[in-house]
């Protein structure tokens, strides 16, 4: 069990909700945007060069890469709203312990204490890339 008050509880989720109606105005406002701006490369069907080519992709790339932190910022804000109902908000899913207040008012989200995610990114830091 959590050591939250109720108060600092009813803040967090607030903010949790909070934060959740942002995220899905911005990942709405990118849907509608992104419609626009296909009707604006279809007006302008002008033959470019390699380089406006690699641009537009590269810049396709970073919102696609935009959109989804945005989709997995949503995914956490239900994981954070979840545990808050099945009463394991405010607990570390590691080690058992308080994640604490402070922790959770900077980062509402946190799933861990600052102790087990200092270890995990430590553990975790080097995954995916190469070695020699």
């Amino acid at each position: 069990m959590s050591a939250l008050t109720h108060a600092q509880l009813d803040q967090l989720v607030q903010k949790l909700n909070a934060d959740y109606q942002a995220l899905r105005r911005e990942v709405r406002e990118e849907l509608e945007n992104s419609g626009d701006q296909h009707r604006i490369d279809l007006l302008n069907e002008e033959p470019g060069d390699s380089g406006d080519e690699s641009l537009a992709n590269a810049l396709a790339d970073f919102n696609v890469a935009r959109f989804d932190r945005h989709i997995q910022g949503l995914r956490d804000i239900e994981a954070a709203l979840q545990r808050v109902k099945d009463g394991e908000y405010g607990v570390c899913i590691d080690c058992g312990d308080d994640v604490g207040y402070t922790r959770l008012l900077a980062y509402p989200t946190a799933k861990r204490c600052i102790v087990c995610q200092e270890q995990r990114e430590k553990h975790y830091a080097q995954e995916g890339h190469p070695k020699m």
